[in-house]
């Protein structure tokens, strides 16, 4: 059985390969870029989530998927603050659709700025830090947390969400 991945981002592949193999050691991975139908710079939870839902949603239908994963990570404003927030998908072929969403930071007034200006997060993390590649390695949690959680820990959490709400549901039926 497979599992697809919607995107070729390093640091969400590897959570979904983390914690996915935990469960399912048998199965392989297979990463797809596909579209979020949302904004580049996803600005709401709302918008964040149906980035990730669009993502999964295209990843099904074929025999042998065991369930697609759509990973997406915005911001949101809250009280005049821009904070970071990630959601995550899983769809399996009968259309069930199960979500979760991870931790949030507020950003520094200077990444805020230039976020509401129109820019892309990943963008000015490597001019914040001097660095590219950000999204693909600690992301902006990894830099504004002191690599205590990374990208990827934080969406292999949502990782755990997503399969712990899918496996629940199979036992269910």
């Amino acid at each position: 059985m497979k599992i697809y991945i919607g995107t070729n981002n390093k640091a969400k592949t590897k959570a979904v390969q983390t914690i996915a193999s935990l469960y399912y050691p048998d199965a392989s991975f297979v990463n797809k870029e596909v579209d979020s139908f949302v904004s580049a710079q996803p600005m709401s939870n709302e918008e964040t989530r149906q980035g990730a839902i669009n993502r999964a949603k295209q990843l099904i239908g074929q025999q042998d998927t065991l369930f697609g994963i759509g990973l997406e990570g915005g911001v949101q404003e809250i009280d005049g603050i821009l904070y970071i927030c990630n959601w995550g998908a899983l769809v399996v072929n009968n259309g069930d659709i199960f979500t979760a969403t991870g931790a949030g930071i507020p950003l520094p007034d200077e990444v805020a700025e230039k976020l509401r200006a129109g820019a892309e997060l990943g963008p000015v993390m490597d001019v914040y830090t001097n660095r590219k590649g950000i999204r693909h390695a600690e992301g902006a949690i990894g830099v504004f947390t002191d690599g205590l959680i990374t990208r990827s820990m934080m969406f292999e959490h949502i990782m755990y969400l997503l399969i712990g709400q899918y496996e629940l549901s199979r036992k269910l039926l």
